[in-house]
């Protein structure tokens, strides 16, 4: 039992290797490209968090400071 498990290790890994010598790997602009691209799109969504929040603890404020006084 012990060898089929072992087996089939080996037989998963040369698949593997295998699979990896097809992919085709982007180069250095394209990278550099789409980390800017996602680092970006993380400031534009962080920056709208950013204002629903503000905007949304304000209007608590109001609403508490209008029924408290």
């Amino acid at each position: 039992m012990a060898e089929v498990k072992k087996k089939d290790r080996g037989l998963w890994f040369r698949e593997m290797r295998s699979e990896l010598k097809k992919v085709v790997w982007p180069n250095k602009q394209t990278v550099t490209k789409n980390t800017g691209t996602v680092l970006l799109c993380s400031l534009i969504i962080g920056a709208c968090i950013w204002i629903f929040d503000f905007a949304a603890i304000s209007l608590v404020q109001f609403i508490l400071k209008m029924f408290s006084a």
